[in-house]
Formats: structure tokens, sequence, C-alpha cells
């Protein structure tokens, strides 16, 4: 998985048109937990698209974002250049230089990229005492309603991506509440305290065409060769015209929550 991280930035544009960004109360839950404000000093790991920034920006405090891709830091910068508080450097998380304490520290759908060990010392390093890390991702599942589009789907999986990444075909499994527990604690295993976790839920319908444009910004789907790639994802494309031209995606969004 580490040797796929660089795919992101090929797509950035894409990536930030059609990423997802995260419901309203997972913020909620977030600055329930720990308020900021103007004062406060918060690192985003991982920025991506900026689908998680906005919501911190507003509170007025002073962000930076930390993210391996030249070209997502480049977009960022200009997507939130109203904000005097933003800035943006590009470079692994794991390398980055940090001369201050922060108040927060936050990833979204990004922190499985640094090895655990790393990741968890360092956060927990660089944060004040009684600061918070934060964590969460999305997790989609595919439609519910159509099972035969599923399974059709799968096939076509099994065909072109299984093949390409000499992998055994597995069932597609809805993310579990136990496995969001089981992420939470992992915190407390590098010395964090008041470890907490949450669930939400929404769903997304897409057409083929933008379905499989999605599909594109998938590290493991860049990187399988375009010819492959292509006639992977016009199977895909045309099973889901098959259906009734829409796949509905069944999205779990994880929240982990820690303090120092």
């Amino acid at each position: 998985m580490n040797s796929l991280n660089w795919t992101f930035d090929t797509v950035a544009d894409i990536y930030e048109k059609l990423r997802p960004g995260y419901v309203d109360e997972l913020y909620q839950t977030i600055f329930e937990y720990k308020p900021i404000n103007n004062t406060s000093s918060v690192v985003e790991i991982g920025i991506g698209g900026g689908q998680a920034t906005l919501p911190f920006l507003k509170t007025g405090c002073d962000l930076l974002a930390v993210d391996y891709g030249e070209n997502f830091c480049i977009i960022c910068r200009e997507k939130f250049k109203e904000f005097p508080n933003f800035s943006a450097v590009s470079g692994k998380f794991e390398d980055v230089f940090f001369n201050c304490e922060y108040d927060l520290i936050y990833s979204a759908s990004a922190f499985h990229w640094i090895p655990e060990e790393i990741g968890y010392k360092k956060v927990y390093d660089i944060l004040k005492d009684g600061g918070v890390f934060v964590r969460f991702a999305n997790h989609p599942y595919r439609d519910k309603g159509k099972p035969a589009l599923s399974e059709e789907i799968d096939r076509i999986y099994a065909e072109y991506y299984c093949k390409y990444h000499n992998k055994e075909p597995k069932p597609l499994i809805e993310y579990t509440e136990q496995q969001a527990y089981d992420r939470a604690l992992i915190a407390e295993k590098y010395g964090f305290t008041d470890i907490q976790y949450k669930l939400f839920y929404r769903t997304r319908t897409f057409s083929a065409k933008e379905y499989i444009m999605l599909l594109g910004t998938y590290s493991d789907h860049i990187a399988i060769e375009e010819t492959i790639r292509n006639e992977f994802f016009l199977k895909i494309e045309e099973a889901i015209n098959r259906h009734g031209g829409e796949i509905t995606i069944y999205d779990t969004i994880d929240l982990q929550l820690a303090k120092k």
C-alpha cells in the first residue's frame, strides 16, 4: 500500500472534484470534544483536495496542512486563499519538521498511509498537553439495492483488478462498528487517553460515467496499466448502464478521538 501514495497527486484535480467531504455531525462531535478558535493551532495530515479543511478554517484557527502531493498543496493554497490562517507544505508527515506544539492534529482518510508506530508517536510528540488527535475516514460500500449489479461488478473486479494485482477475489464487506472500535484503541498503545469513537452514515448516487471517474481517484486503480484499466472501467460503466444507469454507494464514516 505505501508504494502507491504517489498515485493521488497524478489525478489531483479530479480527486478534488469527486472525493466526498464529511457530514456536519462529524465536525460538531469533534468541536464538542475539543473546542477550537482563533487562538488554536491545528495540523491536517494529508489534505488531499481539502475535503475536510473548511470547517476547521472557519473556526479561525491557524491551520498547517501537510501533504505528500505538491499538486494537492497548490490546489488547496488557491482554494483557501481567502484564509490568511491557512498554509500548506508538501512532504511526508514522517519527514516534516514541526517547530511548535499543536492543540489539535487531524487526518481524514489519510493516516493509514503512515506506519502506525511512526505516525502515532510523532502526533503525540508534537501535541500540547491536553491536545487532541482526530482520525476519521470514509468507507464506501456498493449498492445494497441492486445485488445483481454488485455481483456483476464483483465478476469484473475478479477478471481485471484481481488478476492485475495478483489477488484472490474476496467478497465486499461493509465497514463495522467493531473495526471502528479496534481502530480507536490503537491510540491507547501510544499514550493517548479519553479515547472515543462514533460512526456516521450517508448515501451517494452516481451515474455510470461519474462512478468510473471516482474509481479513477483510487490509488490501486490508478496503478493498473492504462489499457487494462480503460477496459476494466468500461466494463463497469456498461454494467451500471444495464442496471438502470445509476449506482448508489452506502458510506460509513468512522471517527476516532484521543487526548494527550
